[in-house]
């Protein structure tokens, strides 16, 4: 549920309310969460800032998730494992327009805390605002260039001194850096990405998470307004340091999104997955997605 008011014409509010896997409550596979919920306010023609729950700066599809704009059941793997989306953080940004086709945005927020996850997954050490330790603060940069129809190039860079918000003695200071870029002409889209992590301290090193990276090559075709074909390439490892190697995953996916309307989609998919410990990873998605 997305739910936003307008004080005035320079300040605003904007939500978004969320119930996962249709159900929620103790014990259950499933929660209720409030992805954002901010107050914008412009300072000038070309620059505002936002304070409040904000989603990170990052990648693709982290601050446009929803589910018919973008091809595939289920969110790629590089971006769930990797960045990690969907991330919010409560924090403060500046954002805003430097030159015709230049945009940036510079964020202070909570940082990840992978405390609880020995594996130092940065999906794990989400913190979702809610009691989020924050001794150790978060800060992203993000350029974007649109200057050309249909290309967007960006970059963003992640810093925070401790990746367990000093409650790890083994483990220290994470960067992330990410960049990627999308091109549309006509009916023909390609999307490709990469990003890395950097994780100090002995305890990521000891088990090879000191290094994690990954990324993805996306090209689609529109067949007509409401058909598309999409096929994908992705490799990451979140264990991209280890010694031992063979960590790595690749997953392929190909599949179509048949748009019933603009905003309701049906999505069929197939993937295969190498070196997930000889778990088989192969098979279908089948879903419908919608938003309003």
């Amino acid at each position: 549920m997305f739910f936003g008011h307008e004080f005035s014409k320079t300040t605003r509010f904007w939500s978004e309310l969320e119930l996962e896997h249709s159900i929620a409550g103790e014990g259950k596979n499933g929660e209720i969460e409030l992805e954002q919920a901010y107050i914008e306010v412009d300072l000038n023609k070309s620059n505002r800032t936002r304070f409040g729950m904000m989603l990170v700066p990052v990648g693709i599809i982290n601050e446009t998730h929803e589910p018919t704009v973008f091809y595939g059941t289920e969110r790629n793997p590089v971006e769930k494992n990797i960045i990690p989306a969907t991330w919010w953080s409560g924090g403060v940004s500046l954002l805003g327009e430097m030159a015709p086709g230049w945009s940036y945005e510079v964020a202070v927020h909570e940082g990840l805390n992978t405390t609880s996850a020995k594996s130092y997954k940065p999906r794990d050490g989400r913190q979702k605002t809610s009691n989020a330790q924050a001794e150790n603060l978060a800060y992203t940069g993000r350029i974007k260039w649109t200057g050309v129809t249909g290309l967007e190039i960006a970059a963003t860079a992640h810093q925070q001194s401790n990746i367990t918000q000093g409650n790890d003695t083994t483990a220290g200071s994470a960067n992330l850096y990410e960049m990627h870029g999308i091109y549309s002409t006509g009916p023909f889209t390609v999307k490709a990405l990469y990003a890395t992590w950097d994780l100090s301290g002995s305890g990521p090193k000891a088990i090879g998470a000191d290094k994690q990276s990954g990324w993805y090559v996306e090209p689609s075709y529109k067949i007509s307004n409401k058909l598309g074909v999409f096929a994908r390439l992705n490799e990451y490892d979140n264990t991209a340091g280890s010694a031992a190697g063979a960590t790595k995953k690749k997953q392929t996916d190909i599949g179509l999104n048949y748009w019933v309307d603009p905003k309701v989609v049906v999505k069929v998919d197939f993937q295969t997955q190498d070196n997930d410990n000889g778990k088989n990873q192969n098979g279908f998605n089948l879903g419908m997605g919608y938003m309003f």
